[in-house]
This record gives C-alpha cells, structure tokens and sequence, in this order.
C-alpha cells in the first residue's frame, strides 16, 4: 500500500519504518527541513532501540523516503497518518493547531479517494473536526473518510510495541476504511478492535489515564509502607499476583513522566470537565505524582542537611530507561528544585544528555557515572538504566564525599548496600 505519515517524531518515524518493513511504500513528511535532511541521510534524531537500523534498512530498499512537502506525500497515497504534536495547554487542553493545519493541507492537495488516520493522542470528537476541515478545503470534492488509529507505542521498546502488539484498535464510520486498515495490519496477525471513531479516541486516553492511575496507586502505597516498615517491593509482588490486577506499572520510584502519561491525564480531565463529569480520581492521580517528586526532594534534604553549596551526583535524565526523551521528566523538577536551594548538581545519563543541555543551565553533565559520583555528596538515582545496576560500589564508595546514595527506583538491595557501608535511601522499603 502506499502510505504517507506526517510528523516525524517518536511516533509518526516508529509507524513509518515499521509499516515500510512491511512492505508498503512510505513517504515520511516533516516541516522541519534540517529533521528531513538527517533522515535522508540515513540519520534518526531521536534515541529509539533499533529505529536508526529499521529506517536505514527500508530506505535502502527504497520502501521509505522523506520530503517537507505535504502535497507529494498526500498525492502519491491512499492512507495518510496524521502524527503531528498535540501539545497541551496551560488549561490541560490539548493544543490541535498542527492537527488543523494538516488536515486544511491533506484537503487542498487531494487528487483521488484518500484515508486521513488521526495516529497522534487527541481529545474525543477531533475526528469531527478533522473531517469538518476537509470538507471545508476540499474544493473539488474528493471522496475521503477520516479514521482513528490510536498508537500504543512505549518509548524504548516502541518497534516491539508495534510490531507485536497485544491489540491494535481501529475507529471507522464505514466499511471501506473498515477493510483497508484491516488489509494494512493484516501481516502482524493480532487481535484488532473495530470500533467508531469516538470509542477509539477515548480507548487511548482511558488506557493511558489507567496506566498512570496504577503507578501513583502504588505510590501512595509506598507512603504507607515507610510509615509502618513495610517493603513496598514485596506489597507490589503480592498484588501483581493477582491476575486481575497484574504485576506491569506497579514500581514505586519518584512518579511518571515522559509526554504521553501527564498530558493525555490533564486532557482527560479537561475533556470530562467539558462533556460536565469531575474527574476527580484522575485529579488525584496527578496530585499523588506531582507530590512523589516533592517527597523524593525532601529525602534528599533529610539525610544531606543543609543543600546549599553541596554537590550532588544525578544518575538519570530521560523521563525512563532505552530513550533520550526528557518531556516531563521526573529529573528536571528535582535538579530544579535542588538548584533553587543552592545544591551543584553533577549529571549523567547514557543518551539524554544533549536534550538534557537545551534545558538545565549550570548543571556539571559528566562522561559516566562514576564521574557524576566523583565528590559528590551524595549519588541520586533518578531513571533506572540497566547499566546503573551493575555499578562498581567500592569504586562509588571511595568517589562519593560520604556513602550515601538515594535511590529513586528501588534499583539495589538495601541489605548489600548496608552492607558495602552505604547509608541507603530508597522508595517505600525498609532499609
């Protein structure tokens, strides 16, 4: 088939080097020329596992190619993807400007019947407008149905994700758009819900607003366990055991971040405030995670005292673990924060660091971990990189100022860290 994704970030440029290692003719467009140029080179501008890889490999079989131009990508397909940012508002609204501008764009340059897919995370009833939009530009009266695709994609695992998925969701007004997706996903062989338009907008933000619901869930339940000297580790095992709650998104650490679980939460809000329903677990949802990251804070001044003039080693700057993508996450408040107390901050991080400059200003950002240890007064962990549980601690021990080190993700044994000599702080765990 031949498809046409516009925006080429996380999402839109995973979609496009997957649905061309499928086999379809892809034309990936960006209205940011210097993103096009390094991705005609062969060059991926963001830390995906194996994006650079997928995208050269298809590019050299010609089955992917990239242009800043809308109408060559519109003209030479049927399906068209619309992946563009959705930025929220002060509000929580999502801002759908982009989205607007695409679609008045698909809608002046079609030729023949197209597919528009709304893949990016937008508010219920964006469908309607999006085909208001095109029906409002679409001056030769081109026959076109608007769908919705929501994405399901984990950063750091994103190629996985779509490739072997545990559902694909589809929102559809008719059979022909019912059929052509159907045929598109056909060679990945998963279960795939058929639903309207509506049901699919909601189906992403529920799943993602529930997802964040149990990771401040358990959380709040790690406040609990410090309180009575309770392992929340073990709290987590035991209800994980459950089937019908499960083990996945119950690690207590300093809260979620990243771009999808914050905003898609303040935008399911904000949408149930408009349609007139208070949201107001979800409300406490983001309260609890806000409130994670100032309890984390408040460990750190606990057991350094004063911070002013100390020196802190920051281990983690990506919102998680295998991605450079630093939206939201948990570590730029804390550094912030600190920093407003006086504290230096020494940081590193396997592949956020470039983001990580454009944001943070006179933070020391090292060549490894043990350079961020190194007279540091104590050694935070922030995102749990596989390489930061095999550190060498006796190097650590004699690099640190005094042995401290708070753990924001549960990453160590609290026994052998006492053990070592370390004074250890760690999430909802007795130590």
């Amino acid at each position: 088939m031949n498809i046409c994704v516009i925006g080429t970030g996380y999402v839109g440029l995973v979609t496009g080097a997957c649905l061309a290692d499928l086999g379809n003719n892809v034309i990936c467009v960006d209205k940011d020329k210097a993103k096009v140029d390094s991705l005609k080179k062969g060059r991926v501008t963001i830390y995906e596992p194996g994006l650079q890889e997928l995208v050269r490999r298809n590019k050299k079989q010609s089955r992917i190619r990239f242009t800043t131009s809308i109408k060559d990508g519109v003209k030479k397909s049927t399906v068209i993807f619309i992946a563009v940012g959705t930025p929220p508002r002060p509000t929580g609204e999502a801002d759908l400007t982009f989205v607007e501008s695409v679609s008045k764009e698909i809608a002046m340059n079609m030729t023949s019947y197209k597919l528009i897919v709304e893949k990016s995370t937008v508010p219920i009833e964006t469908g309607e407008w999006i085909e208001q939009t095109i029906n409002a530009n679409n001056k030769k009266n081109t026959p076109f149905d608007v769908a919705s695709n929501p994405e399901f994609l984990r950063e750091g695992s994103a190629i996985n994700d779509f490739m072997r998925p545990n559902r694909i969701v589809i929102g559809v007004n008719n059979k022909r758009s019912e059929e052509l997706l159907l045929k598109l996903y056909s060679p990945l062989k998963v279960p795939i819900v058929v639903t309207n338009i509506k049901s699919a907008e909601i189906i992403k933000h529920a799943s993602n607003s529930f997802l964040a619901t149990k990771i401040s869930f358990i959380n709040a339940i790690s406040n609990i366990c410090e309180k009575v000297g309770a392992d929340v580790t073990e709290v987590a095992k035991g209800m994980g055991m459950d089937k019908r709650i499960g083990p996945a998104f119950l690690d207590a650490g300093v809260g979620f971040g990243g771009f999808c679980f914050p905003k898609d939460l303040l935008a399911f809000i904000h949408i149930s405030g408009k349609l007139g329903y208070d949201f107001r677990l979800l409300k406490e949802v983001e309260r609890i995670n806000t409130r994670q990251k100032e309890l984390f804070i408040s460990k750190i001044k606990e057991n350094i005292w004063n911070l002013n003039n100390k020196t802190i080693g920051i281990l983690g700057l990506s919102f998680k673990p295998n991605t450079d993508d630093i939206r939201y996450a948990p570590s730029l408040d804390i550094i912030k924060a600190l920093k407003e107390e006086g504290a230096k901050i020494r940081a590193f991080d396997p592949h956020a660091m470039e983001k990580a400059k454009k944001e943070l200003k006179d933070v020391v950002f090292c060549r490894d971990a043990y350079d961020a240890a190194r007279k540091s007064n104590c050694l935070v962990i922030v995102t749990e990189w596989n390489e930061f549980k095999e550190l060498d601690f006796v190097k650590i021990k004699r690099l640190l100022k005094q042995p401290l080190v708070i753990d924001g993700r549960n990453i160590y044994s609290p026994k052998k860290m006492k053990k070592m000599g370390f004074k250890y702080v760690c999430i909802g765990r007795k130590t």
